[in-house]
């Protein structure tokens, strides 16, 4: 137990004076960084979140989830009960958003500028994608007075520092659940919801219907890789379907309008006529937050006008 111990220690260390400084309540604090402990250790406030990545075969004489357990308790001073265990399969498609639980216990945790609610035990997700820290911190800096668009918004936490920003935004998704749940995260932040649209529907759908308008300013889009949604005719997925997507945003972006295009697809290539149609940056490096180990937890590419 020593050697999790130890090392949960050090980068607690490491993280404790910036997670203060900054107001970050929810951090990275340990991603497999030692083999015989294939584990990821997210802080959420004073709760515990332990993503158990080991492999039934290869890992079944290696049982050390106590061990990390234990390693929790003894650092945080918290009990069992603050820790929450996932073991995650393989998911297919929107599978990863099917609910695991009814507990429906959630709480608030701050970051920098905004609070946003978590739920650590219903679904695979929390509610808040700790990766995309970075990007939400961009936004919210470049985004007064700019119309912000937020495609597969999941429980809106960009559209919140959007508009704490000074934004209007637009926020749309498939799922009614995650819609309310980002309303929810705007009334946390006294945001009022007149000034700002949420709109549930199918993401290609709702692209489809959209005339070019160069409407937006801003374009957040974050796909999952693989979709088969009973609510979708035909199936999705992130690297067939991108000159769709990528042209749908464009067309509705200003001239000199941004689109963010963000995936988790570990193997993603861009498409050859993305790259030549429009003045593309790979950002994948800086959006990678500090606490992160894994530098291919997502892709990120800022993406113009020529």
């Amino acid at each position: 137990m020593d050697m999790i111990k130890n090392r949960l220690e050090k980068n607690y260390k490491k993280l404790k004076s910036w997670s203060e400084r900054h107001q970050i309540e929810a951090f990275r604090l340990y991603d497999r960084d030692i083999p015989e402990y294939p584990f990821i250790v997210d802080v959420y406030k004073d709760h515990y979140l332990v993503h158990d990545k080991s492999d039934p075969v290869k890992d079944k004489d290696k049982n050390h989830l106590p061990h990390v357990m234990e390693a929790l308790q003894v650092l945080f001073k918290c009990s069992e009960q603050q820790i929450v265990i996932k073991k995650r399969e393989r998911q297919e498609g929107l599978k990863q958003y099917e609910k695991l639980d009814e507990k429906n216990e959630t709480f608030v945790v701050r970051e920098s500028q905004a609070l946003l609610k978590v739920n650590l035990y219903d679904y695979l997700d929390t509610g808040l994608f700790l990766d995309h820290r970075p990007m939400r911190q961009k936004i919210f800096k470049i985004a007064k007075d700019k119309k912000f668009l937020n495609l597969f918004c999941y429980t809106g936490s960009v559209s919140v520092f959007a508009a704490l920003g000074g934004a209007h935004t637009t926020s749309v998704d498939m799922s009614q659940t995650y819609l309310r749940w980002a309303q929810d995260n705007f009334q946390l932040n006294n945001l009022d919801l007149n000034g700002h649209s949420f709109v549930n529907a199918n993401v290609l759908d709702w692209l489809k219907t959209q005339r070019p308008q160069k409407a937006y300013d801003l374009i957040f889009l974050d796909p999952p890789t693989f979709s088969n949604s009973k609510k979708m005719e035909d199936s999705f997925e992130v690297e067939r379907d991108q000159d769709f997507l990528v042209e749908s945003c464009m067309d509705m972006l200003h001239p000199q309008g941004i689109l963010y295009f963000s995936n988790n697809k570990r193997r993603f290539k861009l498409s050859d006529k993305i790259l030549a149609k429009f003045a593309v940056k790979d950002i994948s490096e800086e959006s990678i937050p500090q606490d992160f180990h894994d530098k291919k937890i997502h892709n990120c590419f800022e993406i113009r006008e020529k």
